[in-house]
């Protein structure tokens, strides 16, 4: 069983859901914003809050040539130079959210784009590095955050199997200490339909030594937790303080109230997994003596055939147990057995 830890905190399969609010670029240009939404998530009970760490001129350029310009979808007709100048979080902001997130006892690390990020983000003593889902196919990059010798977390959004292989292998190589894959579908929103769940435990298999979890676009709460239960321990979800107040990943955040039900939910599904077993359960013991068993319904006296019209099978569970009703009937009684009494073998010749 793969696990790692983030600033002191275990996570993998044997403890409870790590669950990380990604704020992207849902701050709106606002500094004030931004550190409410971190107040929020950790209000929420999140355990980590996430960055990203680029800059315009870091993730793309100012052009408007061919695959510049979204087409469909929540951007469309934005290029990818404006769409991150507005959604990017200003590096002088990040020293004072980490700073702010100790405070609020949350895990915050970051998404870096390029190696000029992970160097910035290597100086405020990131406890973790995360790789973006279109980054994922990017190996220098994730050679050079895993070399910082931290955690590294991979999203895994339309990776093939070849393409994840060759990211983990890099990681490794290059001395993560610690790699979680998530199972991410790089739609936004990403239609539950597509989520295809059954992936996590697919990734488990193939990828022993690393902590598998899930990057959810979905809107709601109800595929984080579904995830839980077929393996995920680390479960990431855009946060924004209102979804009416717009922002570039608004339409797929949740709300604070939602990460906290989120939160909650995604526990109570760990908690349910329990393990496998067969044995009375603590909530169940008060049950067990009212299951059915076999009683005298009729007052039957001594040497009297016991028949259908005087044993049955009935509720509470004093008596034998049901499956001894065939080898009871025909058979005579010891003794007068009272109306209401459970049947034991020394009642029976």
């Amino acid at each position: 069983m793969s696990e790692i830890a983030i600033a002191g905190r275990r996570i993998g399969p044997g403890h409870p859901p790590y669950v990380i609010a990604e704020l992207s670029g849902n701050h709106n240009g606002d500094f004030d914003r931004a550190m409410r939404l971190m107040e929020a998530a950790a209000a929420a009970g999140a355990d980590a809050v996430k960055l990203q760490t680029y800059t315009a001129d870091t993730i793309t350029i100012d052009h408007d040539g061919p695959g510049f310009r979204m087409e469909g979808g929540l951007w469309h007709g934005r290029t990818l130079y404006e769409l991150y100048q507005e959604a990017h979080t200003p590096w002088d902001w990040q020293p004072a959210l980490f700073a702010r997130g100790r405070e609020l006892g949350v895990a915050v690390f970051s998404s870096p784009f390029d190696p000029t990020a992970v160097d910035f983000l290597a100086g405020l003593d990131a406890p973790a590095y995360k790789i973006a889902s279109f980054e994922c196919i990017d190996l220098p990059l994730i050679a050079h955050a895993a070399r910082q010798g931290k955690p590294l977390i991979i999203s895994t959004g339309m990776a093939d199997l070849a393409e994840i292989a060759e990211a983990t292998a890099t990681a490794r190589h290059a001395g993560a200490d610690g790699l979680v894959l998530l199972h991410c579908v790089s739609g936004y929103p990403t239609p539950a339909s597509d989520c295809n769940l059954r992936t996590i435990p697919d990734l488990a298999r193939r990828f022993p030594d690393a902590v598998i979890g899930l990057s959810d676009h979905t809107l709601g709460t109800t595929v984080a937790a579904a995830a839980v239960a077929l393996g995920a321990a680390v479960i990431e979800k855009h946060v924004t303080l209102a979804r009416a107040d717009g922002g570039p990943d608004a339409a797929f955040s949740l709300e604070p109230h939602e990460l906290a039900r989120l939160v909650e939910e995604v526990r109570t599904a760990w908690e349910a997994l329990g393990e496998a077993g067969y044995s009375l359960k603590g909530s169940e013991a008060g049950n067990a003596g009212i299951r059915r068993s076999l009683y005298a319904v009729r007052d039957i006296a001594a040497g009297e055939t016991l028949t259908p019209e005087n044993v049955r099978s009935i509720r509470p569970g004093g008596g034998l147990a049901p499956k001894h009703y065939p080898a009871v009937l025909g058979r005579r009684s010891t003794r007068a057995i009272p109306f209401g009494t459970p049947l034991s073998w020394d009642m029976i010749e």
